[in-house]
């Protein structure tokens, strides 16, 4: 088929937005391409258009769990066949899973990096017919990117498996220094980069300095209408202020990583289909989810990052419909991004002491554990060994962006079940025990492909139609798994921790000081660009944000908070720019009156001019020196 033909047929799209065509038809010349689209600008129907196109199967590597379990979802209904081999499935489930991308007609197999150190999946990848190689998240492969990942560094080594194929890689947030080490670390040959411009121009950048947030917020949430989301650093934040919102009559309800799996979908659903109006969450809630008539996404504490603001703020309007991306901002703010910072790297002797304890948690014997991957309740772990959840996860952090262990939140597995006889064995068995043979028959009924490959099952679903309860289900299964007629997993709901490189002993753990220093710096410098983005009153906020991105030639985006006041003054950007360097240059080596300041701009409206030395007083770029002699005061914001 044609691409739109695929678009239509598989999206109901009858055209795409800007540059997917571009990107795929790239991809399809056999180019290693780097795609920088927007958050919500369409990343994966790139990669997924251009497998569809070819033959073969599409590699897709990305860091989430949740999102590519989602992603599997949407092809399987759209009659695409997907898999994806995430942590918690057992080698056997993994084993079929490969196969069936070898042997089967499966389009796309979704791995997380982690997954590329392991024998089985490069002997498996090797026998692939592989038409494509698509990289989500490309940011993480770069140590000056936000959410550097070491296991993202074995991409390129998979390429050697299929040297001919090409990478696409894809993010929403790269700075140029970024771009270019994806292309570096990917090995990028015959290269294309594809940018779209992250402006947003629908919706308008806001800072708010006010002591009551709440207050403050539901003043918002009454104005303007339509679902929101509203970020909080913590966990029990999430609560307190969910709970307060529903006190004042706006519809709420509360996400973060430690709820319950279903519990977490269930408040999602309710958010998508507007049962539930505005979501109180940590950053876990949002990756991956398109929803279009979000008009209000509201911080009410500092992010860590620019790059992770940008992305949570733009899951605001995505139906280019006018939105609204609101930073609170008070003075305390700053001393608790402070205090995050000094908390989000303790001290190697601490992180040493973990590491240990972890291995003996764990029960993983120095030098194995390779590939491993364990439930892990970070609570449980802290009692038992009666330590700090904080300087736990922040040390579990750093062990991870050193490579030794990758974590994942809690996702959910359903209960799997495989029959490892065949039919007629089966049969006999069913015979020689009576008592379990309308249970077998009822799975057979239930389940197709049972013999074939994994399948979801329902306990609860199963003891009703058997009728049974759903305990005596469990103990059957039990049983029919210890004769060897069948293979269980029971379903789970506990974070995973996968030890990325064999366990070493505590005083052999190298934790390089020039990398955590490195780390740390890009840390603080991001954090300061925060504080400068909430701190200062005289710069367009989406201009700030663009030029971080590498668009320096971004322009006034005439709807923030800055732009709005500067729009008082009845002056185009033009004019407005050419006076205030007027200004500059006369202020700078001395102090001037404000008559002859005036008298020496020479501009045709005196009014004008006035107005705009007064915002620029209001705005801290000009001050008085002395009396009423006027002085230039700098822009303050430590932005060009």
């Amino acid at each position: 088929m044609e691409l739109k033909q695929i678009l239509t047929r598989y999206w109901g799209y009858a055209a795409f937005r800007p540059l997917q065509e571009e990107i795929i038809r790239s991809v399809l010349d056999g180019h290693d391409t780097l795609a920088l689209l927007p958050t919500g600008g369409g990343k994966s129907a790139c990669y997924q258009v251009s497998a569809l196109a070819r033959e073969g199967i599409c590699v897709v590597v990305s860091p989430l769990i949740a999102l590519m379990k989602d992603q599997v979802e949407s092809l399987k209904k759209k009659g695409i066949k997907a898999v994806a081999v995430i942590s918690g499935m057992s080698r056997h489930e993994v084993d079929i899973a490969l196969d069936n991308c070898i042997h089967g007609d499966y389009k796309f197999l979704y791995l997380s990096p982690e997954r590329l150190l392991s024998d089985i999946v490069r002997t498996r990848i090797e026998r692939m017919k592989v038409n494509l190689f698509a990289v989500d998240e490309a940011h993480c492969i770069s140590q000056w990117g936000y959410d550097f990942r070491p296991p993202y560094l074995q991409v390129a080594a998979i390429r050697e498996l299929h040297p001919a194929v090409p990478v696409l890689a894809l993010t929403a947030t790269a700075t140029p220094e970024v771009q270019d080490d994806i292309c570096k670390q990917l090995l990028f040959r015959n290269q294309r980069v594809f940018r779209q411009s992250f402006e947003r121009t629908n919706l308008s950048y806001v800072v708010l300095y006010d002591e009551d947030k709440i207050k403050k917020a539901v003043t918002i949430l009454r104005r303007i209408n339509g679902s929101s989301i509203v970020y909080v650093r913590n966990r029990r934040k999430t609560r307190e202020v969910a709970s307060l919102l529903n006190d004042q009559g706006i519809s709420a309800d509360f996400y973060h990583a430690g709820l319950d799996t279903q519990v977490r979908h269930d408040r999602q659903a309710a958010w998508l289909r507007n049962s539930t109006r505005v979501m109180v969450c940590t950053n876990a809630f949002g990756m991956g989810i398109d929803k279009p008539d979000v008009r209000t996404v509201l911080h009410l504490d500092l992010p860590d990052a620019p790059e992770a603001y940008f992305q949570e703020a733009g899951r605001a309007g995505r139906d280019g419909s006018k939105a609204y991306a609101a930073l609170f901002y008070t003075p305390e703010d700053k001393a608790d991004l402070e205090k995050r910072f000094r908390w989000s790297f303790p001290p190697v002797a601490k992180i040493r002491k973990i590491y240990h304890a972890l291995g003996n948690y764990l029960q993983v014997p120095v030098g194995s554990g390779l590939g491993a991957s364990y439930d892990f309740s970070l609570i449980e772990f802290c009692r038992q060994y009666d330590m700090h959840p904080v300087a736990v996860h922040n040390a579990l952090r750093v062990l991870e962006s050193d490579g030794m262990i990758s974590l994942s939140d809690a996702v959910h597995l359903p209960s799997r079940i495989l029959f490892l006889v065949n039919q007629m064995d089966l049969y006999r068995f069913q015979v020689e025990h009576p008592g379990l043979d309308l249970f077998v028959k009822t799975l057979l009924r239930m389940y197709e492909g049972i013999f074939d490959d994994f399948v979801k099952i329902d306990e609860e679903e199963i003891a009703r139609r058997v009728p049974a309860k759903p305990e005596q289900v469990i103990r059957n299964l039990r049983f029919l798994e210890n004769r060897q007629i069948l293979e269980y997993k029971p379903r789970t709901n506990t974070p995973q921790l996968v030890f990325t490189r064999p366990r070493v002993a505590a005083p052999d753990l190298l934790l390089s000081e020039r990398d955590l220093n490195s780390r740390k710096r890009r840390y603080r410098d991001r954090a300061a660009f925060v504080l400068r983005y909430a701190s200062t009153l005289h710069h367009c906020r989406s201009r700030m944000l663009l030029r971080y991105f590498g668009e320096k030639d971004a322009r006034r985006c005439g709807k923030c908070d800055y732009c709005l006041e500067r729009n008082k003054l009845d002056l185009d950007e033009i004019e407005f720019d050419t006076l205030a360097g007027r200004i500059r240059a006369l202020t700078t080596e001395r102090t001037m009156k404000l008559e002859k300041l005036v008298h020496e701009l020479h501009t045709s409206n005196e009014d004008k001019t006035l107005m705009a030395i007064r915002w620029m007083i209001d705005n801290h770029q000009l001050r008085y020196a002395s009396g009423d002699e006027l002085t230039w005061a700098g822009d303050g914001s430590g932005v060009a």
